[in-house]
């Protein structure tokens, strides 16, 4: 546990964005697990959410990228299976790319980006509503341990 705990404070706010970046991504990761972890360890509290949330962000934007490319069967290799991203078209219906909000969700959160590059909504609503739902999520991580 010394090892674990080493690493994290070591890594420290540069960890957490590496993590949420990838967790944002495609690939699979609890960057709420780390956030908790270096938090009770006595990190800055907005700090982390700060890069929890750019880093979370960031990643989504990626699947925003890549469904901005429009190739279906590239993004269903991926790992966003076809079904994932009917609800998300579902989901979506009409609403735009303010619906980036909820793309902290699991399971439909990439979906929801990568439909939002399929459309090609507009991509400074879709950070900008991205990022506030990326921010709700840590900041109400954190508070709920209540570490913020």
């Amino acid at each position: 546990m010394e090892l674990v705990t080493e690493f994290m404070l070591d890594w420290g706010y540069w960890g957490l964005f590496l993590a949420a970046f990838v967790a944002g991504s495609i690939f699979p990761m609890s960057s709420e697990a780390i956030l908790v972890g270096l938090l009770a360890l006595g990190l800055n509290p907005i700090g982390c959410v700060a890069a929890a949330s750019a880093g979370n962000t960031l990643g989504g934007m990626t699947c925003y990228w890549i469904g901005s490319l429009g190739k279906t069967a590239w993004i269903e290799r991926l790992g966003v299976s076809e079904k994932q991203l009917a609800k998300a078209k579902h989901f979506l219906g009409g609403h735009g790319a303010w619906m980036a909000f909820f793309s902290f969700l699991p399971t439909i959160g990439e979906a929801i980006a990568v439909v939002l590059g399929l459309m090609r909504s507009n991509r400074t609503i879709t950070f900008t509503a991205m990022f506030l739902g990326k921010v709700l999520r840590y900041g109400l991580i954190a508070g709920g341990f209540g570490l913020l």
